[in-house]
């Protein structure tokens, strides 16, 4: 919270298992969707928090839940009393959330809803007993909805019916007509890597149009260092990644980032750190990734300068030679 100056413009409390990630994805689509559209726009002045509960010895309530689970709860305790608790320390700051979203799938999220001011979501795969209860208690209440949609992608159409700011995806550009909120250097980093996944996948067409506007977001006199340490002019990554296209056609290939970050170092530059992680089947590597950005004059775009990678420890490619960018 102290990374903020004011209130987050967006707080999602959200559990983990059934709510965010759907184990019934096997590729992790939703998942990856939801981690693209918060990475882009959200991650710089939002908070994301999950709900799992923790272990604790003290005289306890029991709410049945998902159909075979019983929590055993402190009596004072449970999701809705922390969240109540989260929001009044916020207001005591003066940094409330200028939005809430509450996201649930089962029994024991259901006190999550109870909370005042605040949206809900029932993503589609919710456990009968968190619909009764909504049903019982919180029909009529027009900040509460049951999504038709899984997990992440439930949370994602929540964001849309709320307007709680932006709800497409960038995985989803090219399927839908898009309107761009405000692109920033964050946005930037997330486009250039789902392209770059694209381009591997074979998913996006070889052509010289898109090849050119690629070479003009390179600076031809910056650098790249590779996280094994190596060095090379920016213009061989675009010769290297000419030569990349379709290698990972018809494989489980995916790239996505975390942790972005992005400050202002001068008018027109920015420096974005964030954690790249590639996974091609179940091999996953990841490095800490540093990039320094310009803004081309008139324009909305960006030039990258410089890009320097480091191995996060126990994350690093066995054969350096997969690794590329």
């Amino acid at each position: 919270m102290d990374r903020f100056n004011g209130p987050p413009s967006l707080m999602i409390v959200s559990d983990l298992d059934f709510t965010m990630v759907d184990h019934e994805d096997p590729e992790n689509l939703s998942l990856l969707r939801f981690n693209s559209l918060w990475e882009a726009y959200y991650r710089q002045f939002s908070l994301l928090s999950d709900t799992e509960q923790r272990p604790h010895k003290l005289d306890v309530k029991m709410i049945y839940s998902s159909g075979i689970l019983l929590d055993i709860l402190p009596k004072g305790g449970g999701k809705g009393q922390a969240l109540a608790y989260l929001l009044r320390k916020f207001k005591a700051n003066g940094t409330t959330p200028l939005n809430s979203l509450v996201c649930g799938d089962s029994g024991n999220d259901a006190d999550l809803f109870t909370i005042p001011q605040v949206y809900g979501v029932m993503v589609s795969n919710a456990q009968e007993e968190l619909l009764q209860w909504h049903s019982e208690n919180a029909k009529n209440n027009p900040n509460i909805i049951h999504s038709s949609e899984r997990c992440a992608s439930g949370i994602i159409q929540a964001i849309g019916k709320f307007s709680l700011g932006p709800d497409v995806s960038p995985r989803d550009f090219g399927k839908c007509r898009v309107n761009v909120f405000s692109p920033g250097p964050g946005f930037e980093v997330v486009k250039f890597y789902l392209f770059y996944e694209r381009w591997r996948r074979a998913e996006v067409d070889k052509s010289d149009r898109i090849f050119q506007n690629l070479e003009s977001s390179f600076y031809p006199l910056g650098n790249f260092v590779h996280p094994c340490g190596t060095e090379q002019p920016m213009n061989k990554c675009t010769d290297m990644m000419e030569r990349l296209y379709g290698d990972k056609q018809g494989k489980r290939y995916r790239i996505w980032l975390d942790r972005v970050s992005t400050l202002r170092i001068g008018s027109d530059s920015w420096l974005v750190k964030f954690d790249k992680w590639e996974s091609t089947g179940e091999e996953r590597y990841c490095c800490l990734t540093t990039v320094l950005l310009t803004t081309k004059q008139a324009e909305e775009s960006f030039t990258w300068m410089h890009i320097h990678q480091t191995w996060l420890d126990g994350l690093e490619a066995k054969d350096p030679s997969v690794w590329f960018l």
